[in-house]
């Protein structure tokens, strides 16, 4: 229900390697920071987004997707359930094909809108997770 494993390879494998990851900063103890990592050795271009605006693993930071001043394929969403709706509408202002909630961020109405503005979703997974399985 929160993305099946078809929808799972699709984002992984179809649609492009730039990934914003809202919520990542240059804090080695969070999450983000290495899923962000795991990403980048799969060939994923990784662009940090958060009101910091911090460069991490080398990469310019943004504050918002919108100040990212050049296309992005997938927005990963490390940010908790109660802010997540408002990265996926950001994420289809932005033009981006796909959503990816991470771990324990659910927003179903989110999702919903997602799916029905035509990008791929998946909420509740960690690609770092994900990716290996793909081999």
């Amino acid at each position: 229900m929160y993305g099946d494993a078809a929808t799972i390879r699709k984002i992984l494998t179809e649609h492009g390697d730039t990934w914003a990851v809202a919520g990542l900063s240059s804090n080695r103890g969070r999450a983000a920071y290495g899923v962000a990592e795991v990403l980048r050795r799969f060939g994923k271009r990784v662009v940090p987004v958060h009101p910091k605006a911090e460069t991490v693993h080398g990469e310019q930071g943004y504050a918002s997707l919108a100040d990212i001043p050049f296309d992005v394929d997938v927005v990963d969403v490390f940010v908790n359930s109660d802010l997540a709706g408002q990265v996926a509408d950001e994420a289809v202002a932005k033009g981006a094909k796909a959503v990816w909630f991470q771990l324990g961020v659910i927003d179903e109405p989110a999702c919903e809108r997602t799916r029905a503005a035509g990008l791929d979703m998946v909420m509740d997974r960690c690609p770092a997770i994900e990716i290996p399985r793909l081999g």
